[in-house]
């Protein structure tokens, strides 16, 4: 097989099996966090709603509610809303299971499901940890920060993390490690992007419940992925 299809069917094959894992994982940790801040959410949003004036017309509520639905569209709860969370997991998956079995084919050599967890350990560092110092995760009805700030410091938190621990695991140097040391601490001396000060009615208790069932299902996310892109990879680019 070549090595081109190799990456794609490795990548398609770990990304389906984990994807489909992690929603399971999700559906009993996070999914329920996330109901259950949408009923504070939904309470703070009627409490602060303006009270309609006398004149409005019943054709121009109607125009608006229509207007509001048409524009705020959301899969219903159930079966829709779940197989949305399935697919979006599973192209997720499939998309950074490409990024680990490109980084196996440069290598040259075979991986063993050992180095592929080391890759998807370093994979939760660079795409979860590090930005989630800064920005950890945060359920609806929370006030955050500018959209197009949090991109931006996402992405450059992500981008020298990576450069960082490159330099660590792959240049045995003292300026190496001082470097990358120093590019992994860059962004959190900088600071990401702060919130607006307000008040959320959803309770700091169930924020940090979630946040941790966030890393821990991210966790198992990267570990999963490592080993299965590994697997894959190395049973599908045998000659």
């Amino acid at each position: 097989m070549s090595v081109f299809r190799s990456i794609v069917f490795s990548a398609a094959l770990a990304g389906l099996v984990v994807g489909a894992v992690v929603s399971v994982a999700q559906f009993f940790g996070t999914v329920p966090l996330i109901q259950k801040s949408e009923v504070y959410e939904r309470k703070s949003a009627e409490a602060t709603k303006p009270v309609a004036a006398h004149e409005h017309t019943a054709a121009a509520h109607i125009h608006e509610a229509g207007h509001s639905h048409a524009s705020e569209w959301e899969p219903a709860d159930g079966l829709q809303r779940n197989a949305f969370t399935v697919g979006a997991n599973i192209l997720t998956a499939i998309g950074f299971a490409l990024v680990l079995t490109g980084v196996y084919s440069m290598r040259g050599r075979p991986v063993t499901w050992r180095e592929g967890l080391l890759w998807g350990l370093g994979g939760f560092v660079v795409f979860v940890a590090a930005p989630g110092l800064g920005l950890p995760p945060e359920l609806p009805g929370m006030p955050v920060a500018d959209l197009s700030a949090r991109q931006t410091w996402w992405i450059g938190t992500a981008t020298v993390t990576a450069i960082g621990l490159g330099l660590l695991a792959f240049r045995p140097a003292a300026w190496a490690a001082i470097l990358g040391l120093g590019l992994i601490a860059l962004p959190h001396l900088i600071g990401a992007p702060l919130a607006p000060v307000s008040n959320s009615e959803v309770p700091a208790a169930l924020s940090h419940q979630f946040i941790v069932a966030v890393m821990l299902t991210s966790l198992l996310f990267w570990a999963l992925l490592g080993v299965a892109t590994s697997l894959a990879f190395t049973r599908l680019s045998r000659p």
